[in-house]
């Protein structure tokens, strides 16, 4: 089901003239229905700060950013809507800086700070919202707001996105979604229906098929392996990965997997990089995520189901198909 509500009202003069070649791209009812819905982005860094560029452009008709954390010289690494000017981000967080330079992309949509932090907030504060994307966050946190979006009796879009270096994951939540989707030039009505982060990622991996990314499997190691230690997200480092191999062992024992699917170099990649990431990768990435919510938004085109992996080192984007345990 598309977000943004019904698309009924008009779009004004002044939208259609500014989102003309859009319009031309993918109609007038898709823009009224982007011009009418609200984003929430928690975790501000490269990747979201390009996928926030990306949807003001477009049109979307409200954006709540939360992170509360305060700008470091780290972040002027890839987030370029931080300037590199310690007298205007000194002391203030990165949701306030990132907001006040996206207003000047688009004065036409409304961009706002929302204070607190996403592990702590009640279900009902995201009945505001249509889409939620969430990124520098525990798998503990991406757990409970993906469960608080199934709760709600609104339908509510879930993204988790991250970028390490050059190497980043999507994962998608629409619920149960309808679309349209285009067969031999006639539109043809789908729907489909998307497990929970939580069911995604409890899939035994020996019923996964042979050919499922690597980054997938490593992916899943290092969030468990953070959870585990009681780290936040992307604070593992090199200097751990003794005690990620052993629970790579362990896992892959567990789960009758061979520990080649799950390279010691590319862990080796993923530790390195911490929380630095690739500006050429997170321009491919918010682009990814910015596609993919006006797609869920508008219901023209097939969406992405359900995770999606980049790798700068093969420079290959991958859709993995990853379903619940079987009910039967």
């Amino acid at each position: 089901m598309g977000g943004g509500g019904g698309a009924e009202e008009e779009l004004t003069a002044q939208e259609t003239a500014l989102y003309d070649r859009q319009i031309r791209v993918w109609g007038v009812d898709a823009q009224k229905r982007l011009s009418k819905a609200h984003v929430l982005v928690c975790g501000m860094n490269g990747t979201t700060t390009e996928f926030c560029k990306n949807i003001v452009l477009a049109g979307v008709g409200s954006l709540s950013l939360m992170d509360d954390h305060l700008v470091t010289e780290d972040d002027l690494n890839a987030n370029f809507l931080i300037p590199h000017d310690e007298s205007i981000y000194g002391g203030r967080s990165r949701a306030e800086v990132c907001c006040e330079s996206l207003k000047d992309f688009n004065p036409m949509v409304r961009v706002a700070v929302e204070k607190g932090d996403p592990s702590l907030i009640d279900g009902e504060f995201f009945d505001k919202f249509d889409i939620i994307v969430v990124s520098c966050a525990s798998i503990k946190t991406k757990l409970l707001i993906n469960n608080n979006c199934r709760k709600r009796s609104k339908h509510i879009a879930f993204y988790a996105i991250e970028c390490k270096d050059s190497c980043g994951e999507i994962f998608v939540d629409l619920q149960n979604h309808s679309y349209v989707q285009k067969v031999g030039g006639e539109p043809k009505p789908k729907e489909l229906a998307y497990p929970s982060l939580q069911e995604a990622i409890s899939v035994p991996w020996k019923n996964l098929p042979r050919k499922t990314t690597k980054l997938y499997f490593a992916m899943r190691v290092l969030e468990n392996y953070e959870s585990s230690e009681g780290r936040n997200a992307c604070e593992a480092s090199l200097s751990d990965l003794p005690a990620v191999l052993a629970l790579r062992k362990d896992m892959c024992d567990k789960m009758s997997l061979s520990e080649s699917q799950i390279p010691t170099a590319l862990l080796e990649r993923l530790l390195a990089a911490g929380k630095k990431q690739h500006p050429p990768v997170c321009a491919i990435l918010g682009g990814i995520l910015g596609q993919e919510v006006i797609k869920s938004i508008s219901g023209k085109g097939d969406p992405i189901k359900n995770f999606f992996y980049y790798d700068a080192a093969d420079g290959k984007g991958i859709a993995e198909d990853i379903p619940p345990l079987s009910s039967d």
